[in-house]
């Protein structure tokens, strides 16, 4: 089997840009009423749903790896690095204090010049509290790069990646041909042509020992925002998430052949539906801000506690609903004071019942 790289003129990618004529036309739709609408919140706003998409991307570009961070540590380090409030909570996880940063850094440095040493920057800060591989550097010895699954004796190898010694002279001439590829920030098409292609290149080149899918969507992220000349408002990851294995059978095949018509469909796809995805976040958002401003002065702290946590997931949810002992290990109070609470709040619309007895939980009453 050949593989992309394995081609001498393997940079000379060959597709038919006439496929995403038609998404174009509605990622240009999207985005503008994505934009005209983060515009019309307040600065208070805009920076709740800022973070809320960093905390999502942070979380799910992890949880595709097999990672999974407390939402409370992303947060914290993201708040951290933002210089978001007053006190920061104690992050638990190093490795959650990584990916935080990371998603800061990206975003802060998204009209910066791609470079070698801004990505060996990104995978210090993200692999800095690793102990099995040496931060910032490429891969080096013998043994190939390759991506496998399948038992031990019955392995399956996806791809191979170019040989440790190639790497060096690989991210040169990657990043060279990021720079010579100019998009002007109207030319939508020329954008999500180069976001895909530039994930795709650095996916087949895979430079490091660990972290090179996180990596690879963060260059994604900074090559659209970069083309789109402002820092876009959305979670890749989180729609790659909902179908990995479309997203590692699509990446599989575009690397085993330079006509990538399929790819550059595919993966403009998925940053279309991520930018539809964005936008009934931030209308999520907007409506819990209405949410709590109404409710905000019939609820106790106890209560109050417990409702902002319940919005903490967005439009995921509060998994099972709100309940009884839920309401306790919140708020630390007793199970007399927390059935009292939950009580109030129904017969004040702010929460919804369902079920009965001891399974009985309540949701967020977000049809006012």
């Amino acid at each position: 089997m050949q593989y992309n790289w394995q081609h001498s003129n393997w940079k000379k990618f060959l597709f038919d840009d006439s496929v995403i004529d038609s998404l174009c036309m509605d990622f240009a739709l999207e985005t503008g009423e994505l934009k005209g609408l983060v515009d019309s919140l307040s600065t208070e706003i805009q920076q709740e749903t800022i973070l809320q998409f960093m905390i999502f991307e942070a979380i799910k570009t992890s949880e595709i790896e097999g990672e999974f961070f407390s939402r409370q540590d992303v947060m914290s380090s993201i708040k951290k690095n933002l210089g978001i409030g007053a006190t920061f909570g104690q992050i638990r996880d190093k490795n959650a204090q990584g990916i935080g940063k990371l998603m800061v850094t990206v975003r802060n440095s998204y009209a910066a010049k791609l470079t070698e040493f801004s990505i060996k920057e990104w995978h210090t800060i993200l692999m800095e509290f690793s102990k099995r591989i040496n931060p910032g550097e490429y891969r080096i010895g013998e043994e190939p790069m390759q991506i496998v699954s399948g038992r031990f004796g019955k392995e399956i190898i996806h791809f191979e990646a170019p040989p440790s010694n190639q790497v060096p002279v690989e991210m040169k001439n990657f990043i060279d041909w990021y720079t010579n590829f100019e998009v002007k920030p109207t030319d939508i098409k020329s954008a999500l042509i180069k976001t895909s292609i530039s994930h795709l290149y650095f996916e087949s080149i895979h430079p490091f020992e660990d972290g090179n899918d996180r990596i690879g969507r963060a260059i994604a992220e900074k090559c659209l925002s970069e083309s789109l000349n402002r820092p876009v408002l959305m979670s890749i990851s989180s729609t790659i998430e909902q179908d990995k294995k479309r997203y590692y059978e699509s990446l599989q095949q575009a690397q085993r052949t330079l006509e990538i018509t399929d790819w550059i469909f595919y993966f403009s796809t998925l940053i279309l539906e991520s930018q539809k995805n964005a936008k009934e976040t931030v209308l999520f958002t907007l409506n819990k801000t209405k949410f709590i401003d109404r409710f905000k002065n019939q609820m106790n702290e106890r209560q109050s506690k417990a409702v902002l946590k319940m919005f903490e997931n967005g439009i995921a949810g509060f998994e099972g609903g709100m309940t009884a002992i839920k309401y306790v290990a919140i708020t630390k109070t007793s199970r007399a004071t927390a059935t009292r609470d939950l009580q109030d709040l129904t017969e004040k619309s702010v929460l919804i019942p369902k079920g009965e007895g001891r399974s009985r939980g309540y949701d967020l009453n977000l049809l006012l």
